[in-house]
């Protein structure tokens, strides 16, 4: 039985990613796209380095579909299940490093500063691969203080969308729907940085998300998506 389920397990490694993104592909194609904030994201790309978006994990399809092109690299989980989302961020030309909070972590912001060197902009999971849903975890935080980069915030809000029964309510909007892309107001950290200014800056960022994520769904008369 092991065998077999290695073998389906091969098999839906190599289709699925390429099912998903076809299929991503002509769903998002149909959403009617705005982008809120552009001079934030404007300002980054002015400075002729890369930056750090963060976003949290409830809108991971969205910011996977808009992710083709633009030069990102990414910190996916070391768990084998992830191997299926670092397959399709590869389909969308995103460059991937593995590791979490507990496995990896370390080793994979070494390897997220030695691509941003290389001219990527890093893009992370705020909350991570398990959460507590919009609770900001401090990969981030490191990340842009060893690498001298801006944290840049982004939120997604939709009109129309499905919720997953999951930890975060994880977003998928439904055909046509209006997809708002919202990015916020750039924060720097400090090079050198203890433990105390890293919580600060941990818990500012998360502010600033969640600040953010209020606004954002707040232009379809909501508080949160999903009572979330």
């Amino acid at each position: 039985m092991a065998v077999k389920n290695g073998f389906f397990y091969r098999v839906l490694l190599a289709v699925a990613p390429w099912l998903y993104a076809g299929l991503s592909r002509v769903l998002f194609a149909t959403c009617r796209v705005r982008v809120r904030g552009g001079e934030y994201l404007e300002r980054c790309e002015a400075q002729g380095k890369p930056c750090v978006a963060v976003f949290w994990h409830y809108s991971v399809f969205a910011v996977i579909a808009f992710s083709r092109g633009r030069g990102w690299a990414a910190m996916v989980s070391a768990s084998r299940d992830a191997e299926f989302v670092a397959r399709i961020l590869a389909r969308q030309g995103v460059v991937t490093v593995r590791g979490s909070r507990n496995r990896g972590g370390i080793s994979a912001l070494k390897g997220l500063i030695g691509l941003m060197r290389k001219g990527y902009h890093a893009v992370i999971v705020a909350d991570g691969s398990q959460g507590p849903a919009r609770t900001m975890q401090a990969g981030a935080i490191l990340l842009a203080g060893k690498s001298s980069a801006p944290i840049l915030p982004l939120v997604v809000a939709a009109d129309r969308y499905w919720a997953f029964r999951s930890w975060d309510r994880t977003l998928l909007p439904k055909p046509f729907a209006r997809l708002d892309l919202w990015y916020g107001e750039p924060m720097t950290v400090p090079e050198k940085t203890g433990a105390e200014e890293i919580e600060r800056c941990r818990l500012e960022m998360e502010h600033r998300l969640n600040g953010l994520y209020a606004q954002a769904w707040g232009e379809f008369g909501k508080d949160a998506h999903d009572g979330l």
